[in-house]
């Protein structure tokens, strides 16, 4: 008794008929492993790094529109003392109630450095520090550090989106 027979898996038999779906089936999966097509180090490491430079432009201009399409429709944002905001509606009406209750804010410093990027297929995450000066119409400053780890999702178009976020503040 073989060990697919003792394990209870009974070999399918294929007809002539099916044969041609075998071969296909097999192409498929075979051009799916081959490695011009699958993904190196380097391109997950390029294709993170440009996520990150779109994340740094979108927050440098306080750019809501620019920081919505980094996100995934689902996407989770978990900031400090704040209740889950889900989904891309959520995350829209966020930035928009903060835009609009601090007019003239304007970016003053924004740094921000990614480490330990880590991926598997279309599944990415990372963490970075980041520290933001932000001037208000007031003459008040927000002088914030903090720390974030990213899940990343790479879409059908193969843009990396973020999926879910999480903040804590610190210096």
């Amino acid at each position: 008794m073989d060990g697919a027979a003792r394990a209870g898996v009974r070999p399918m038999k294929l007809t002539r008929a099916a044969a041609p779906f075998r071969l296909a089936a097999v192409a498929a999966l075979a051009a799916a492993a081959s490695p011009a097509r699958a993904q190196t180090a380097g391109d997950l490491r390029d294709g993170i790094a440009a996520f990150n430079r779109a994340l740094d432009s979108a927050t440098r201009h306080m750019d809501n529109a620019a920081t919505l399409a980094l996100w995934e429709d689902d996407g989770v944002s978990l900031l400090p003392s704040t209740k889950p905001i889900a989904g891309k509606a959520a995350i829209a009406e966020f930035l928009t109630r903060v835009t609009a209750g601090n007019p003239g804010a304007q970016m003053q410093t924004f740094e921000l450095e990614c480490f330990d990027i880590q991926g598997s297929g279309a599944w990415a995450s990372e963490w970075c520090t980041e520290h933001q000066v932000v001037a208000f119409a007031n003459g008040k400053r927000f002088d914030g550090r903090g720390k974030m780890l990213l899940v990343l999702h790479r879409g059908a178009d193969g843009a990396w989106r973020l999926h879910t976020e999480m903040w804590n503040q610190a210096d």
